[in-house]
């Protein structure tokens, strides 16, 4: 988890453990290709270019360098093989590391004088893509101090003609030049990729965040309802229920009012559960039930409060359903498409279940029309223009609740004409 300073001028955030880790993997593997090739000049140096350098302590200075960044590396892992995260401190160290390895190398091939002398400042870029201010200023006055030593203190270079000397270091600049290029190039590209991302990710929070305020003011607006309507479903009740003593009416009227008095039951149901369904009910006290009898359960339910409408449910993948939590959220959800479904279509609805080793999905499928397009693009992340049938606010609510449970809902045309509504759950793991 990422944390955010309190400091009142500059607000750094703070990396994980792990992208220490991987920044500091990262460094060292930079090293490692860095001292093969600082290796590679030292051996063909004498040779190509005539000037005889101390190779038998370089190459000691680069070997021990190599040595120590392996052993580190090795240090750095667990007994199980996996990485057990690094921090600032280690990171800043490492780059302190690096700073001597180089002094060394310089020190013993010219000082100040090696064109060379530039590899001080990749360090310095690298601290400052990924450690802390202070940590940063120390790796600077560390570089500096080391290159102002090299001025002073260092192994001259056997060059006597004064021309070629100068040609040699414009050739060693241009090349300093083409490798700080490339750095330089590499580590404001990783900046704006970074920058990128958490912009990214700041966004798809606040929208979110937006969503989960909508769908809160819903539910404040829809407990407040429940709470007006209690009254005249009350007297609705009383009235329906005179009706259906009243003798003088004919058998049908009466037979109407008592279907109509049974509807009223279900919404005074609807009404009572409806904190329940706002999700007041904390996870872990929700019963968790074979996902096959749950969702015929929900569908027979769904078939009391829509008298009209069919359905078929079938049971896709083989052996015994998994369980899941039966969560009042998921219920409203899944009774959101199906009633979607059925205001689409006139055909009975489809109903299918299936699960693999790592998931539970439900689908409902239709043959209506199909999902225009911008309910494909929007996916239930804002609510729809109000219709004739509804508000526009069902795939929006529906979505945060499953988003809520850890899934997802996938919307897409099914073949041959219609709807498929997906939702895709997590399975429960084993008590």
């Amino acid at each position: 988890m990422q944390q955010i300073t309190d400091n009142p001028r500059m607000q750094f955030v703070t990396p994980s453990p792990q992208e220490y880790s991987l920044h500091l993997g990262r460094l060292r593997l930079a090293r490692l290709i860095t001292l093969a090739c600082l290796a590679v000049c030292v051996l063909i140096t004498p040779a190509l270019l005539a000037i005889q350098l101390p190779q038998i302590y370089l190459l000691s200075v680069l070997f021990l360098a190599a040595s120590l960044t392996l052993v580190s590396s090795l240090a750095s892992r667990r007994q199980d093989g996996t990485d057990r995260g690094s921090s600032a401190a280690e990171l800043c160290s490492q780059l302190l590391f690096d700073l001597a390895t180089l002094s060394a190398v310089l020190y013993l091939s010219g000082g100040a004088t090696n064109p060379l002398i530039s590899l001080l400042l990749p360090p310095i870029a690298f601290a400052a893509l990924a450690l802390p201010g202070m940590q940063v200023a120390l790796i600077g006055i560390a570089a500096i101090a080391a290159y102002s030593l090299l001025m002073l203190f260092y192994l001259p270079l056997p060059i006597a003609d004064v021309a070629r000397a100068t040609q040699l270091h414009l050739i060693g600049m241009w090349l300093t030049f083409v490798v700080s290029a490339g750095l330089i190039g590499w580590i404001v590209l990783r900046m704006s990729q970074r920058i990128r991302m958490r912009d990214a990710e700041l966004a798809a929070t606040r929208e979110q965040a937006l969503r989960d305020e909508r769908v809160t003011a819903i539910g404040t607006l829809a407990a407040g309802a429940a709470h007006e309507l209690g009254t005249p479903l009350a007297t609705m009740a009383l009235v329906v229920g005179e009706l259906e003593q009243d003798q003088r009416l004919p058998t049908e009227t009466r037979a109407d009012a008592t279907l109509l008095r049974q509807q009223i039951g279900l919404c005074k149901n609807i009404i009572s559960n409806l904190s329940r369904r706002a999700g007041a009910e904390r996870l872990e006290n929700i019963e968790r039930r074979a996902a096959d009898r749950w969702l015929d359960q929900l569908r027979q339910h769904w078939h009391s409060l829509c008298p009209q409408t069919t359905s078929q449910l079938n049971i896709i993948s083989l052996g015994n359903a998994p369980e899941l939590a039966a969560d009042p959220r998921l219920e409203q959800a899944l009774l959101n498409l199906l009633n979607n479904a059925a205001q689409a279509s006139d055909t009975p609805i489809e109903i299918r279940l299936s699960w693999d080793a790592s998931r539970i999905s439900i689908e409902v499928l239709d043959r209506g029309p199909g999902f225009p397009p911008e309910v494909l693009d929007l996916c239930g992340r804002h609510a729809l223009p109000a219709h004739a049938s509804g508000c526009g606010i069902g795939l929006l609510l529906t979505c945060s609740a499953i988003n809520q449970l850890g899934g997802e809902l996938h919307l897409s045309q099914r073949d041959g004409g219609g709807a498929a509504a997906r939702i895709d759950l997590p399975r429960l793991s084993a008590c």
